[in-house]
């Protein structure tokens, strides 16, 4: 009990950590500079940019419409995450304004990578924790029920279509250009985020000395592995094949090991979208 108590108090500051760096990419370098966002945060800067209200109040009021419209239609399986984040970010635009005072820097291009770069990590933060922060991602899944289009292209579309309407906000060419700029750099840097470290590789290993690199792998390394039978084709021999997945991190150690006792090895490496289970990334829904 005492375990999965300390897991959820640790998953939910994670989530807060990954918040608040978003959070502050977007007050410290995106709205002083008004540079747009994408997504209802994008929309919260725009009324705040044409009413001078904090953008937490229109962050808040238009996730809640979007949940209980979320709720009536797909039920409540985006979950308590969802709401945390949403009540978390809604506080923290308004919060931190108070603190910084004009913009921290004024070249436009370097707020834009900046702001990018905090908002995809501190997003990619949330996502690796199983969060989520609503908005555009609840549209896209709504959409998706009755229409069978990618909510990914669902979610781009709308961050097109709010920050191309900045210009009728700000008038500003300059300002639209970087609000795409900020788009692809916050894409970016949650897809490095996601598979950088934490990337994961699948090694097929051919040879005939497959027991002992299979033992380094096991015991060395700690990974578990699988054994399979095959036949070379142009040999006609019977083969072993060994199947593993580890980090990719790990792998120019397996690599080295590999070559010391069998310089002759065939391997093949492939990464891998997401690897599920005991020593990777638990099961999230």
């Amino acid at each position: 009990m005492g375990k999965k108590i300390f897991s959820f108090i640790k998953m939910y500051t994670v989530i807060i950590i990954g918040l608040s760096l978003y959070a502050f990419g977007v007050t410290a370098f995106l709205i002083p500079v008004k540079i747009t966002a994408g997504g209802v945060t994008g929309i919260s800067m725009l009324i705040f940019y044409a009413t001078g209200i904090p953008a937490g109040y229109h962050y808040f009021i238009i996730n809640s419409f979007l949940i209980i419209l979320a709720i009536r239609i797909l039920g409540t399986s985006f979950g308590l995450k969802t709401l945390f984040s949403m009540v978390v970010i809604s506080i923290l635009l308004n919060v931190l304004p108070m603190f910084i005072k004009g913009a921290l820097v004024q070249d436009l291009f370097l707020s834009s990578v900046l702001g990018g770069i905090l908002g995809g990590v501190g997003l990619g933060i949330t996502f690796n924790q199983g969060g989520s922060t609503g908005g555009t991602d609840i549209i896209a899944m709504i959409i998706n029920k009755y229409r069978n289009i990618s909510p990914g292209r669902i979610i781009m579309y709308c961050d097109v279509i709010i920050i191309t309407s900045s210009y009728f906000v700000l008038s500003s060419v300059e300002l639209l250009v970087y609000g795409y700029v900020t788009m692809w750099i916050v894409a970016y840097s949650i897809d490095a985020f996601l598979t950088g470290a934490q990337q994961s590789v699948q090694l097929f290993i051919f040879s005939e000395k497959y027991e002992a690199i299979a033992d380094y792998i096991n015991i060395e390394s700690r990974r578990g592995l699988t054994i399979i039978d095959g036949t070379g084709w142009y040999t006609k021999k019977q083969v072993k094949m060994i199947m593993t997945v580890v980090k990719k991190r790990e792998s120019p150690l397996i690599f080295q090991k590999i070559k010391e006792i069998d310089p002759d090895a065939f391997i093949s490496q492939g990464s891998v979208m997401g690897v599920y289970g005991k020593g990777f990334d638990e099961i999230r829904i």
